[in-house]
């Protein structure tokens, strides 16, 4: 009898619990969401092992696709045959294409009937470790001292050399936008393409410009390997990274650039600042720790530092551009090299504008903290 009692006062308990939650979600529903998306920001990691539904990735093009690996859409040849081909421009700002009213309705016209959901905006400026004006997200099993990480040695050295120090590839290589920043996505909205002037390798192209006008010598890969399947990606990202070392071991950093995914298929956040009063989106940097000792990552902690380093950095000539330095229980290609670094710019529901002067802003810090030679004072 008295175990029946109980049961009783749980499930009543449990009845009035859920009807408060339902009350409070009817009433405030549009302030409850964002804080969820928010919470879901903070725990996005790019697996490489999730596999997407219908509508398929369009085919790619003859001039898309990629039977070896590529260098600004060239096949690699050996340092002494050619060099990078370094394209110039201005760095005075970022000129942002703002659509057109006619473009606009094209575009709702060609969603006519269609559902619209909302797509929020936030900017995430905490963690849950700080030091000046660094804030990171640890949630590895390590403890970690900032301020010793951030005076301490990076792992290389910068060269004065016409030969490539840095090389930027798209693990997922699809990743793209919305098109046009109205407040809403519609019901057919689907965040891939194998174009490369509208996926993530138009953002991995702005970082590239800037390194290579500030005199370092840098290789943008184009390789789709996400591309026919999103299963291996890792894999396949590791082996093109391998190979580009092995033409060219002047390269000393590897940026893999991605772009978060936030929100479900009826909402959707992105992460925002401005710069010039121009919105842009916020990048986040990852950096992982060899949480089970594994041989090949035991240089972890010189990636941890590089990645303070553009945090630090960031801050000073960009306020707000980055979120926490995301620091966990993770390697993704990362022990590659001492300055090896995933970074993802903004999240499927920025515009790719935004993400690209993020890209465009990316590419000056980048230039600053590299051109220091990495030591600290």
């Amino acid at each position: 009898m008295k175990i029946k009692k109980f049961l009783l006062a749980v499930v009543s308990a449990g009845l009035v619990i859920t009807a408060v939650i339902c009350a409070c979600t009817k009433m405030a529903y549009t302030d409850i969401l964002p804080v969820f998306d928010i919470l879901a920001a903070e725990m996005t990691f790019p697996t490489g092992n999730e596999e997407y539904s219908e509508p398929e990735i369009s085919e790619p093009s003859k001039q898309e696709s990629h039977a070896a690996i590529t260098v600004e859409s060239s096949e690699i040849s050996s340092p002494e045959e050619s060099k990078p081909e370094i394209k110039e421009m201005k760095t005075t700002d970022f000129e942002i294409s703002v659509p057109t009213d006619e473009e606009i309705k094209e575009y709702e016209k060609n969603h006519e009937g269609e559902e619209q959901y909302p797509v929020y905006e936030f900017t995430i400026t905490q963690g849950n470790q700080s030091y000046k004006n660094i804030q990171i997200k640890n949630t590895s099993s390590a403890d970690i001292d900032i301020k010793s990480e951030l005076e301490s040695k990076l792992g290389f050295e910068m060269e004065e050399t016409d030969k490539p120090q840095v090389l930027i590839y798209h693990t997922h290589t699809s990743e793209s936008f919305l098109k046009y920043d109205t407040g809403y996505f519609y019901e057919s909205f689907y965040p891939r393409t194998t174009d490369t002037t509208e996926n993530i390798c138009a953002v991995g192209e702005e970082i590239a410009k800037q390194l290579n006008a500030a005199g370092i010598k840098t290789i943008h890969d184009t390789t789709l390997h996400d591309y026919p399947s999103y299963n291996g990606a890792y894999d396949r990202s590791y082996a093109t990274v391998t190979e580009y070392i092995k033409k060219y071991p002047t390269i000393k950093v590897t940026l893999d650039i991605h772009r978060d995914g936030i929100g479900t298929d009826t909402q959707k956040s992105k992460p925002v600042f401005t710069v010039n009063g121009k919105k842009a989106a916020q990048i986040m940097i990852l950096s992982g720790y060899n949480y089970d000792g594994d041989e090949e990552f035991k240089n972890w902690e010189y990636n941890l530092r590089f990645a303070l380093q553009i945090q630090k950095k960031a801050n000073e000539m960009y306020p707000n551009m980055v979120r926490p330095l995301n620091f966990s229980d993770f390697m993704y290609n990362m022990n590659i090299n001492t300055g090896s670094l995933l970074i993802e710019m903004g999240a499927e529901s920025n515009t790719l504008e935004e993400v690209k002067y993020s890209g465009f802003l990316l590419g000056k810090v980048l230039s600053e903290v590299l051109k220091k030679n990495n030591m600290p004072k």
